[in-house]
């Protein structure tokens, strides 16, 4: 989560776009925009710390740990009590503890409360809630009762969550990774994390100092304080690095791929990664076919793989983390589904899928590189799937 110092004299205003068929974008109506446009923020009293989308939703959590929600609630996923889409920003209503931060899957959300408890609420189909599998959804916020131990980070993918404790416990729970698993391995025994709806230890990752986990549509990621990045599940797209299509037990990222480079930082979007080093570079690698990646591909897509592995939309090239010159010394990105935000100096960039003008630069040709979004003074970012937000400093112009 970016920190912002807070009580300061400096007003601010929050500016969404893209994707807004549920009224994610707060903004009272449900057409797509594709430039920044102001959000309602009436219901807005403290400046916000966290911003973060779903499949078509969105949540903000500000400095005094209250949360605010907007978007599509088909399945609770707003925590509201109800199912009922909202157009403008909500406050959620009976929380009693203090949220530090937010991670939205496709149709649930996940909070973080000061002490390191985890909440959900939304669609529980595949156990994505940790709460077992009495409950199909909840429009009321419910408690990860399992892990008994404070949280330091927690990350919702498509349709199956992760979180590490501050021993450097890694869970995994929700059965969305556990079908591919089946086909990519069908003679081995898949590790029980792939299919259970109660939250469950990963293997292979105890006793290393935590620093945050983060989760694609059907990949995980795990980062320790050094600067070690550990990597499983689905590698259709060459998201892992591997050669097998399905890694099942976590494998490290080789540190010699980023120039032998401490991480610092890790996002993934549904089949990419981004990860930035203590030297301030900042490497994608993945699949690339709508400029998620932000950076030339020379060779084709769906190349072989010197090992043999075909990483359906990406190329040996994209499978391979390789440096983005102008995302170096980034101070906050943010990944949707196929898109993704950065803050660099005091400018804000965009790149990757923009069917919905997610982009913001106001066409709906797909970005292959990062690309400069004018009249836009950035504090704070964060990505739907479709969607993207920012909190500027300054009200954009009418």
């Amino acid at each position: 989560m970016a920190e912002l110092e807070t009580n300061s004299p400096v007003k601010f205003c929050l500016h969404t776009w893209g994707a807004n068929s549920y009224g994610q974008l707060g903004q009272g109506h449900a057409e797509d925009q594709s430039r920044p446009q102001a959000a309602d923020t009436t219901a807005l009293q403290s400046r916000p710390v966290a911003l973060s989308g779903g499949g078509g939703h969105s949540v903000l959590i500000t400095e005094y740990g209250e949360v605010l929600v907007c978007g599509q609630n088909n399945k609770g996923q707003l925590g509201l009590g109800h199912t009922l889409n909202i157009y403008t920003l909500e406050p959620c209503p009976g929380l009693r503890q203090k949220i530090t931060n937010v991670s939205c899957g496709w149709d649930y959300t996940l909070l973080m409360t000061d002490i390191g408890k985890i909440l959900a609420c939304g669609s529980n189909t595949f156990g994505q809630l940790g709460i077992g599998e009495a409950v199909q959804l909840s429009a009321n916020w419910l408690v990860v009762e399992s892990i008994k131990e404070p949280v330091v980070s927690v990350a919702a993918g498509l349709r199956h969550s992760l979180a590490v404790t501050v021993s450097g416990f890694v869970y995994q729970w929700g059965t969305g990774l556990f079908s591919l698993a089946k086909r990519a391995l069908p003679f081995c025994k898949i590790p029980a994390q792939f299919n259970s709806k109660l939250p469950c230890l990963v293997p292979g990752l105890k006793e290393k100092k935590p620093c945050m986990v983060t989760a694609g549509m059907a990949h995980c990621l795990y980062l320790t304080e050094d600067g070690d990045l550990y990597m499983w599940g689905s590698n259709k797209h060459g998201q892992l690095t591997s050669s097998d299509l399905f890694v099942s037990t976590p494998i490290l990222l080789k540190r010699c791929l980023l120039g032998k480079a401490k991480i610092i930082n890790a996002w993934s979007g549904w089949t990419h990664n981004v990860v930035q080093t203590e030297c301030g570079q900042v490497f994608t690698w993945g699949r690339q076919n709508y400029g998620q990646l932000g950076r030339t591909i020379t060779t084709n897509l769906n190349s072989k793989l010197s090992h043999g592995l075909v990483a359906e939309g990406s190329s040996q090239e994209a499978c391979l983390p390789a440096e983005v010159k102008v995302l170096s010394g980034a101070t906050q990105i943010a990944c949707g589904s196929e898109h993704s935000l950065a803050i660099v100096g005091s400018s804000l960039f965009s790149w990757g899928w923009n069917e919905h003008g997610m982009c913001g630069e106001g066409s709906h040709t797909n970005v292959l590189e990062p690309c400069l979004l004018s009249g836009v003074d950035p504090l704070l970012i964060g990505c739907g799937a479709g969607h993207s937000l920012a909190l500027c400093s300054a009200t954009l112009p009418h």
